[in-house]
């Protein structure tokens, strides 16, 4: 376990970096376990109350289950909730399930379109109300300049390419070979007017330190990563046409770090149940380019 602690002690230093150098401050929380946990250290570094807002991108696809976890929890915490949405291709049926568009190009239309116009401010913003429970249009929404993420290096090729600060431009474009060198605990925290900067507060950790972290801390997670007796189990999560489980009878926390110690998934990329990452070979590091998350 003290490995684990090592990790909380790092994850915990650059949120409170973060939280001291950068004025509009927010974090994306995707409902999966990796943001999940990172909402958890985030209550941790600043004792129990997270101090800016969460934000979540809704494709409108996202599987049901995983909406009611986000609202159930957002209110038991009270947390600062904020959704967008590309409402203007949901509207005009732009999409994969449509059968508008490829899963790629839908990924990009209600995913990284959808994320810049959120973070920016241009896109209808909707932040819980915990007087009344439902969700209200932000007035005035401002752009934040910096926003904490739950990416690996582990989960896919290339987030292992991504700092802890990470710059991208105005436009939220990352350029992958320009990009601060990070030495020990030193970190660029200070840059352009204009910049747009990604933080990682999670980079160094694999998904068995995640699920051995989630059952130290008792972190409760979404059902939809147990096995309900169907031999199943969602292993990443996403929106529910191009998302599929994985053969698993792991039912409980306990049985999935089991799993994972034993190598079953050593040779199976965490994101296979993923299809839009088998549509072209580097799809992803495009998207991501250009704001994917």
């Amino acid at each position: 376990m003290v490995h684990l602690t090592k990790l909380e002690n790092r994850s915990i230093h650059i949120l409170r970096e973060a939280y001291a150098n950068f004025k509009d401050l927010g974090m994306l929380w995707s409902i999966g376990k990796d943001s999940t946990v990172l909402v958890h250290l985030a209550r941790k570094a600043f004792f129990g109350h997270v101090p800016f807002p969460l934000v979540h991108i809704d494709t409108h696809y996202k599987i049901p289950e995983m909406i009611e976890y986000r609202d159930n929890y957002a209110k038991q915490w009270r947390l600062d909730m904020i959704y967008g949405q590309n409402v203007e291709a949901l509207n005009a049926k732009k999409t994969f399930p449509d059968g508008n568009c490829t899963r790629l190009e839908c990924c990009r239309l209600l995913k990284t379109e959808a994320l810049r116009a959120t973070l920016n401010g241009t896109g209808a913003r909707l932040r819980l109300n915990h007087e009344t429970g439902e969700y209200e249009l932000e007035k005035n929404p401002t752009a934040f300049t910096g926003i904490i993420v739950g990416v690996r290096s582990d989960e896919e090729g290339s987030r292992s390419k991504e700092r802890y600060f990470s710059p991208r431009s105005q436009q939220n474009d990352w350029h992958v070979g320009d990009q601060p060198p990070e030495f020990w605990n030193q970190y660029k925290t200070d840059f352009a007017p204009g910049t747009h900067v990604r933080i990682h507060p999670l980079l160094d950790w694999t998904e068995l330190d995640l699920w051995e972290y989630i059952q130290r801390e008792k972190i409760p997670m979404v059902s939809l990563y147990f096995d309900k007796g169907e031999g199943k189990r969602y292993r990443s999560l996403g929106c529910w046409p191009c998302t599929q489980p994985v053969e698993s009878n792991a039912s409980t926390v306990a049985e999935i770090v089991e799993e994972l110690r034993s190598g079953k998934f050593s040779n199976i990329a965490e994101r296979s149940g993923r299809d839009q990452d088998k549509e072209d070979g580097g799809g992803l590091e495009e998207l991501r380019k250009v704001g994917y998350m």
